[in-house]
Order: structure tokens, then C-alpha cells, then sequence
């Protein structure tokens, strides 16, 4: 190869390189835009997450009688928080949902969070993941951009609990005696769905799901999980003093009410998981785990 023909390559070369560190750039400029355009839409739900959560922080000095507007006052910024959610889904490109993922998962988290807490307090049940994705906004045609993930889910019922926790004590301080015992009953049923649903991921989904890493043995949900034994120790602790002061009813103590909803309610007595009869409340958190398990299996091709 002569002196020419060197050159010549050499040139082809270096125009070669140039296009792609223009390439580069281009990439790398579009992917700015693209995340400074969501961290915009971010920090705006963040804010209106901050406002909800604010709002709902004084359900520990509100009276039964006046929980209701209190929580009719979440509505109309809940609903705010539509839109927001919205741009987001309509920003990011198709199929990158898990790229993007944790600029927004925190706030999805508080939100889940809020909803399954107005829900327990207007209706005294277990909100579902379906009806946790309706409330948030989030559509189903937004699947390969924005979803509603099972962990997220978890995560915020945990949240849940957690401020439940403080509520069984703070509403004896304002003379109901009563909600510590629905509560205790609740978290129970709550604490027991958690454990099947390790069980059952062990013995049904191992072979299905291992790709997707979904377990509850190191990662942050297990370490959440690991909170609501605490949780429900302090419940039992208060719910202990009101027995030994004699401030709850006989009935109450020896009752155990159990919170069916409705579509469960025919399953009551022949739902079992490892040999473990459970209540509606249990039942409806792991009929949504693995529903939405098998769900998103699909959707990213995992199996």
C-alpha cells in the first residue's frame, strides 16, 4: 500500500470518527433533554406527593366525626397529580420504562402509600393494585413507559402500615378505643399476606420469575417487611393496655373481625396457601402480587 492510499484511509478514517463523536453528542443531548424534561414533571409531583402526605399527617389529631372531609380534601390533589403522571408517560420513549424508572418511583411509592391509607379509613379494606394504578392515573396503554410495579405496590402498603401503627395510638388518645383492635386485626391479616406470598413465590414462581429477581430475601423489600413486626408488636403492646385497663368490650376481645372484600368473599374457606387458611385481606394481596407478577413477566418477555 503506497504513501496515497494511506492517506486516503487515514482521511476515511478520521471522517468516520467524526461522525460518530457527532453521533455521540446527538445521543447524549437528546438524553439530557429527555431527563431534564421528566425531572421537571418530577419535581412538580414531588410536590403535590409532599402536600398529599402533609395532608394526611393530621388524621392523628382529627376525630372520627371529621375524617371524612378531611380526606375529601386529598381528592382534588390527588387527582392534580394525573397529570403530571401523564407527561412523564408521555415523554419517555417506548419500551424504556425500566431506564427511567427511579426518578419517579419514590413518589409513586408515597402515593400508593396515600391511596391504600384513604382507603382503610373510608372503607376499612385492602386496596388492590388494580384499583392503586386507577387512582394514581397511570393507564394501561402506558405499560412499556410507566406501570404501577408490584414492589412499589408492597412498598407502599408497607408505608401504609407503618403510619397505622401510629394511628392505633394516637386515636386512643382521642377516646376511640375501638380502631386499634380493626387495626390490629388489619395489620395482621396484612403481615400474614406478606409471609404467603414469600411461601408461594418460593414453591409456585421460582422457576418462572427468577429473572425478574422478585423475592423477599435481601433486597429493600425484605428490609421493609422486617418493619412490620415492630409495627405490629407496638399494636399488640397498645392494644394490650386497653384489655388490662378495661377500656374494650368483652365482645371485642374475643371476636376477631375479618375484612372480606367482596370478591373475595366466596374464597373464604377453601383459599389456602401452604396449608395456611387466610382472610380476605391476605388473600387479595396475593391474588394482586401474582396477578401482576405474571403481568409484567409478559410485558418484558421474560419467560
Amino acid at each position: 500500500m503506497d504513501a496515497a492510499n494511506i492517506d486516503v484511509l487515514n482521511s476515511l478514517l478520521e471522517k468516520d470518527s467524526n461522525v460518530g463523536e457527532v453521533r455521540v453528542a446527538e445521543t447524549h443531548s437528546r438524553c439530557s433533554t429527555l431527563r431534564q424534561k421528566i425531572r421537571e414533571q418530577v419535581k412538580e409531583l414531588d410536590k403535590k406527593v409532599r402536600l398529599i402526605v402533609g395532608i394526611l399527617g393530621k388524621i392523628h389529631s382529627t376525630p372520627p366525626n371529621s375524617m371524612q372531609p378531611l380526606l375529601a380534601t386529598v381528592d382534588p390533589v390527588l387527582l392534580s397529580c394525573h397529570e403530571h403522571i401523564a407527561a412523564i408517560a408521555n415523554a419517555i420513549p417506548p419500551d424504556q420504562y425500566w431506564r427511567w424508572k427511579d426518578m419517579w418511583s419514590n413518589d409513586i411509592r408515597s402515593l400508593v402509600f396515600a391511596v391504600a391509607l384513604m382507603e382503610y379509613l373510608k372503607t376499612r379494606s385492602l386496596i388492590s393494585l388494580e384499583k392503586s394504578a386507577e387512582l394514581l392515573g397511570i393507564q394501561d396503554e402506558w405499560k412499556d413507559r410507566i406501570i404501577l410495579p408490584v414492589e412499589d405496590y408492597l412498598l407502599g402498603l408497607i408505608n401504609m402500615v407503618n403510619e397505622l401503627s401510629r394511628f392505633a395510638v394516637n386515636a386512643v388518645t382521642l377516646g376511640d378505643f375501638e380502631e386499634p383492635m380493626r387495626i390490629s386485626t388489619f395489620v395482621k391479616d396484612i403481615f400474614s399476606g406478606f409471609t404467603m406470598v414469600g411461601a408461594a413465590l418460593s414453591r409456585a414462581l421460582l422457576q418462572k420469575i427468577y429473572l425478574l429477581q422478585l423475592n423477599l430475601k435481601n433486597d429493600l423489600l425484605r428490609r421493609k417487611f422486617d418493619t412490620l413486626k415492630y409495627d405490629l408488636k407496638k399494636i399488640e403492646e397498645g392494644k394490650y393496655d386497653l384489655v388490662l385497663r378495661g377500656l374494650i368490650a368483652e365482645r371485642l376481645i374475643q371476636s376477631r373481625v375479618r375484612y372480606i372484600p367482596a370478591q373475595t368473599r366466596s374464597h373464604r374457606q377453601s383459599t389456602a396457601v401452604v396449608g395456611v387458611e387466610l382472610t380476605g385481606t391476605a388473600v387479595e394481596l396475593i391474588s394482586s402480587f401474582l396477578a401482576c407478577t405474571f403481568a409484567e413477566i409478559s410485558i418484558f418477555g421474560c419467560v
